[in-house]
């Protein structure tokens, strides 16, 4: 073997040549000196347009915004890492892919086997540090230049991407130890961008019966997280009231039910329920749990790549569904009646044009103080909410956060197409803006690419303020980042501790209180910064043109 060649290269290029042909089309690298034969592979790839590469400093950074992309495309993107507390960072964007079943793939640089428990640098016990989190992991033989290790590196792509992928979509890990030298020239087939992957043969697997649901008992479909359209279509098929939470992708079609958690509550309605079928995680309303938790309502829910729902411990769980029978239009028409008494309306008072024009002096003034009103409307969560709405449509995304506003915004918004993502897998705030940043970086491949636009909270954005940091060299993605600023976490007003803890506890340990100067942060990092305090100024900023941009809305505590 020449001075020059690298065991450690060899594997790299052939592992990450097997991903690229299998779909692989992004790579996030969190540059180190472990993981740079695998780093330099990632480049030379990225030069040969196979694959589209992002550099980021944060591993726990990196891990999200890898999670984002697997969000958007249904295809994992591969992070790639050095060893040590690098790989611990990669931990809540795991969880959080888990119990979402987003796929995401691991590639950890580590240590070989002899430098493991005895004191080394930068060594630790990386092999299964990810636990039951993962769908698959792997620790790697060490890269030799033995005959074959090459077609076993490839054979390792192959198990990761099936592993990662539908209908049990989530994390892998590949753990990938090596020796110096740690990098050596690529092989020249690989730089040159050809390819030796064995095309895959993939045979299309039958999918599943369908369970039949038959008509009768009283029913609600349930649309929690990531359920997407299949739970409009199965309302609309079988004429049920649909019960679908603002991040389902569900909120749309005739059977939406708005002001849904007050009727939940009415017995005549929520008491009345017999059956759920339940699509997607619900996550964001304590009277959609409590009715998935009843013994005497059948629960049927869809099986998704995260982990199964099964809150009353009798759920019946299916891979697809039908609907036998008549449709109950009593059922439904009580449902919509109450439902069309609920709609919030969020529009301004219509302008008096006949009083604008009128010829009466008191006319117009009044007219004109309408109007001048509704320009200085201020902006509350309610219209922070409804504004972002309005300017999303089917070409962007709209990324939620796990704060005060997307409760407000699940409780007023209507029903409209739109698609939506959140990190509602265990609805933690952990790396929000790197997965808006991957959906955007991933939502610009596509033909049609809008704007992606994440409406978060102020403690939201600062606990991932490191995510900010984009490099220059890389394609801007086309984001909004819409911050709701009271100062704090005012969540908390609306659960139990606000009840038995005094203002000043309050204050200390729950609310967080901040006076981060945004505009100073967002300046730092390279992105435009807007602040608003108006409703039509707050919508002249959403449909402006830019790329990277902060826009601050002040709320009240």
């Amino acid at each position: 073997m020449s001075a020059l060649a690298s065991p450690a290269t060899e594997a790299a290029a052939a592992l990450l040549d097997e991903l690229a042909a299998l779909g692989v089309r992004h790579v996030v690298v969190s540059p180190g000196s472990r993981s740079q034969a695998l780093a330099l592979a990632a480049a030379a790839l990225e030069r040969t347009g196979r694959i589209r590469l992002h550099v980021r400093i944060d591993e726990r950074v990196a891990g999200f915004t890898a999670l984002g992309i697997g969000r958007e495309t249904g295809v994992p993107a591969a992070v790639i890492c050095t060893s040590g507390t690098a790989v611990g960072n990669l931990l809540p964007a795991v969880m959080e892919a888990h119990h979402a079943g987003v796929p995401l793939l691991l590639l950890t640089a580590d240590r070989p086997p002899e430098l493991r428990g005895v004191g080394a640098n930068q060594a630790t016990a990386q092999p299964g540090i990810f636990g039951s989190f993962t769908r698959f992991s792997a620790d790697a033989p060490v890269p030799a230049g033995a005959a074959g290790e090459t077609d076993a590196q490839r054979e390792l792509a192959r198990e990761a991407m099936a592993a990662a992928s539908a209908p049990h979509a989530g994390p892998v890990h590949l753990n990938l130890p090596s020796r110096e030298p740690l990098a050596g020239v690529l092989p020249g087939w690989f730089a040159d961008g050809e390819t030796r992957a064995v095309p895959v043969e993939r045979s299309a697997a039958a999918g599943p019966a369908p369970h039949a649901v038959a008509q009768g008992p009283r029913t609600v479909v349930i649309a929690g997280a990531d359920a997407g359209p299949d739970a409009e279509q199965f309302a609309h098929e079988g004429s049920f009231p649909l019960i679908a939470e603002i991040v389902s992708g569900s909120r749309f079609g005739r059977h939406v039910v708005h002001g849904y958690r007050a009727l939940l509550r009415e017995p005549s309605l929520g008491g009345e329920i017999e059956r759920a079928v339940v699509f997607g995680h619900p996550t964001l309303s304590r009277e959609v749990a409590s009715l998935l938790s009843r013994e005497d309502v059948e629960v049927i829910a869809v099986r998704g790549p995260g982990e199964d729902l099964d809150l009353n411990h009798t759920t019946a769980h299916v891979d697809a569904l039908t609907v036998v029978g008549d449709p109950d239009r009593a059922w439904l028409g009580a449902w919509m009646r109450a439902s069309a008494a609920r709609v919030v309306d969020l529009d301004a008072p219509a302008p008096d044009l006949a009083g604008l024009t009128s010829k009466d002096p008191l006319a117009r003034a009044q007219a004109n103080r309408i109007e001048l009103a509704a320009v200085r409307r201020e902006v509350d969560r309610e219209q922070l909410a409804a504004a972002v709405w309005a300017a999303t449509w089917p070409h962007d995304r709209l990324v939620f956060g796990s704060s005060r506003i997307v409760r407000v915004a699940d409780a007023v918004l209507p029903g409209k197409r739109v698609p939506v993502h959140a990190n509602r897998g265990l609805a933690g705030i952990d790396g929000t803006v790197a997965t808006g940043l991957g959906i955007a970086l991933a939502a610009q491949d596509g033909a049609r690419p809008g704007v992606t636009r994440v409406l978060l909270g102020d403690l939201t954005l600062l606990h991932d303020v490191g995510a900010l940091l984009v490099p220059a060299s890389e394609d801007e993605p086309r984001i909004q980042l819409i911050v709701g600023n009271d100062g704090g976490g005012t969540i908390f007003d609306g659960l139990e501790v606000a009840q038995v803890a005094s203002r000043d506890d309050m204050e200390r340990v729950q609310y967080t209180p901040q006076v981060a100067d945004l505009a100073s942060l967002a300046r730092a990092y390279g992105w435009e910064h807007t602040r608003v305090t108006t409703r039509s100024a707050l919508d002249q900023a959403l449909i402006a043109p830019g790329r990277r941009t902060i826009i601050e809305v002040p709320l009240e505590r």
